[in-house]
């Protein structure tokens, strides 16, 4: 063919073959996240490219509570965000519009009560040896957050109420100090802090952890004209989430994955990280236990005339999204895998008990993973379930 022909020939395919002649535009989402471990599935999501192969430009902004992140959405600052059910309740009735499309942290698909991220520790010179005993002390907490509701649970569940404990509101890091200097007793904490307060003061012992008795869990939401406007693209939002999820959930990920916590979190030591993220459940599915744990959380909410009436979690609730990731990629579901021998040398364990500022981050070559629909498995390391449709 003479030149002449295949220049002609060349022209006529870019005119009429889309993105032939330029990357198509990828579509941009501020991703609101926790200054905490909590967030790990978005910060994989950013450095590992998952968001990037799904055809989205995502950029994580990290604030340092659930409320400010709330609030950062609500401003327009970002375009998904996550709260977590001890909180988002109060903010929707208080007229907040949002819809939760995919998880964020927590296990409550599979379950409505998940807290084995939770727990109360107390000093040696305490004299705290049970729940019952935090009568009269001084027991640190973070108002409006899931540990504050945790604690009001189980001594709610003891007989005591919440006029006999001290509850002093602190947020985690003021905590240690206030735990470390002898001006606390006792401290409701999540991990990791839960594990740095055992570790850094002398003496002090894990009072109780998990029970069953709230759901740690959130979920990210977003306001329906940008959920509705283009649902493609926050259909691919939810399949780079619950890609990059499955990546967060394998042990072989560990070392990894702790670095780039590290990298995103303020203060956060690797090697911590490593030792409590089996705490941890990152299960992106959203189901009926979600919505039974919203509610259970709402009547808390109530008790404490933090909200006035319930509210039904359906109108906050999307799961059409999540439930076609289900339907189009579901991973299959295998037997809980032997701890790795890798890891075993490394002194890792599973767990004994089964578990009940703003950051801009330099972007990387898309991560190639076989997709959400290869082989899952359970791991013990991180209490969770694989993606994989509901029975």
């Amino acid at each position: 063919m003479r030149p002449f022909a295949v220049a002609l020939t060349v022209a006529a395919l870019l005119c009429v073959t889309p993105g032939l002649d330029r990357a198509d535009a990828a579509t941009p989402f501020n991703v609101g996240a926790v200054n905490d471990t909590g967030g790990l599935v978005v910060f994989v999501a950013v450095d590992k490219g998952f968001f990037a192969k799904h055809g989205i430009d995502g950029k994580v902004i990290v604030r340092n509570s659930g409320p400010e992140v709330t609030r950062a959405l609500d401003a327009g600052e970002i375009d998904f965000g996550s709260a977590n059910v001890s909180s988002i309740p109060v903010a929707l009735e208080r007229g907040l519009n949002v819809r939760a499309v995919v998880g964020y942290a927590g296990g409550s698909y599979t379950k409505s009560t998940d807290d084995n991220t939770l727990g109360i520790i107390a000093r040696a010179d305490s004299g705290i040896s049970t729940v019952a005993d935090l009568r009269g002390k001084r027991v640190g907490t973070t108002f409006g957050w899931m540990n504050d509701t945790y604690l009001v649970e189980l001594i709610r569940k003891q007989g005591l109420g919440e006029a006999p404990v001290k509850r002093i509101n602190t947020t985690p890091n003021g905590m240690i100090t206030l735990f470390d200097t002898g001006r606390l007793d006792a401290a409701a904490v999540w991990e990791p802090d839960l594990t740095r307060i055992l570790e850094k003061v002398k003496g002090s012992r894990l009072l109780v952890r998990g029970g069953d008795v709230v759901c740690f869990c959130a979920a990210m939401h977003a306001r329906p004209e940008v959920l509705y406007r283009d649902r493609d693209a926050t259909q691919r939002y939810v399949d780079a989430m619950a890609e990059a999820a499955r990546f967060v959930r394998d042990p072989k990920n560990l070392d990894e994955i702790s670095v780039i916590v590290s990298r995103h979190v303020s203060g956060t030591e690797t090697a911590l990280i490593k030792r409590t993220l089996k705490y941890w459940v990152y299960d992106m599915r959203l189901g009926k236990n979600s919505m039974k744990a919203f509610d259970d959380a709402v009547r808390v909410l109530i008790a404490q005339k933090k909200m006035s009436q319930p509210f039904d979690p359906a109108k906050y609730y999307d799961t059409s999204f999540i439930e076609r990731t289900m339907k189009e990629h579901p991973s299959v579901k295998m037997g809980a895998p032997k701890w790795p021998q890798s890891l075993k040398r490394r002194g890792l364990r599973p767990p004994r008990t089964p578990p009940a500022q703003r950051s801009e981050v330099p972007r990387h070559k898309p991560w190639r993973s076989s997709g959400i629909g290869e082989v899952g498995r359970r791991d013990y390391w991180i209490r969770t379930i694989d993606l994989a449709p509901e029975r």
